[in-house]
């Protein structure tokens, strides 16, 4: 749920967690995640790491504006496994979030409706071990300005408590700022009414 310019995340992958349910075994692990390539190589790792497990099953969530997100069985019937895990990470509302549960099948059937409340479970005790934290949506700019102009560049940045991210300071100058989204159009006025000052999103 990302509600104004705010959204939960993890900064740190999970501990493991450990569900059992007629003799099978539930491992939740839970990762930060930019983009769809971390998501695939956290999973590979954990394929390697758990290569006698049955199942791999997984859904994650990207974006804070505009959302992409999957949901995989890997081989358990459907929506027994990804949807049950994914809708935990919308009940926790969080984002940017890989869930990966592990399962060692224990010789014992469980059924669909224990399959759901198992990988549900599962995904639900490794999100309440995460360290869930708020960030801001960002938007960052691009500022060029010639050197003798710094003075009152840098003084817009100190007033308003902007953040640097990039700067290349020389006859020629450079910066990138990062400023929260609510404050985005009133930071680009302030630098884009400055005369030979140019301001551009990036």
């Amino acid at each position: 749920m990302i509600e104004d310019d705010k959204y939960k995340t993890i900064n740190t992958a999970s501990e493991n967690v450990l569900f059992k349910d007629k003799n099978s075994k539930f491992y939740g692990y839970a990762f930060p995640v930019k983009n769809e390539e971390e998501a695939k190589h956290y999973l590979e790792q954990l394929k390697k790491e758990h290569h006698n497990a049955r199942h791999w099953c997984y859904a994650y969530q990207l974006g804070t504006e505009s959302i992409i997100y999957r949901a995989n069985d890997d081989g358990e019937p459907n929506n027994s496994a990804g949807m049950p895990i994914y809708g935990q990470i919308q009940s926790f509302e969080v984002t940017n979030i890989l869930i990966v549960v592990v399962r060692y099948f224990g010789g014992v059937k469980l059924g669909v409706s224990g399959l759901i409340n198992a990988y549900k479970t599962t995904a639900s005790l490794t999100l309440q071990q995460c360290n869930i934290i708020t960030k801001t949506i960002n938007i960052n700019y691009l500022i060029n300005f010639k050197y003798e102009d710094m003075n009152k560049v840098m003084r817009i940045v100190k007033e308003n408590q902007i953040d640097i991210i990039n700067q290349k300071l020389e006859l020629d100058c450079k910066i990138i700022i990062s400023v929260r989204k609510k404050s985005a159009k009133t930071v680009f006025n302030l630098f884009d009414t400055l005369f030979g000052v140019e301001i551009k999103p990036i």
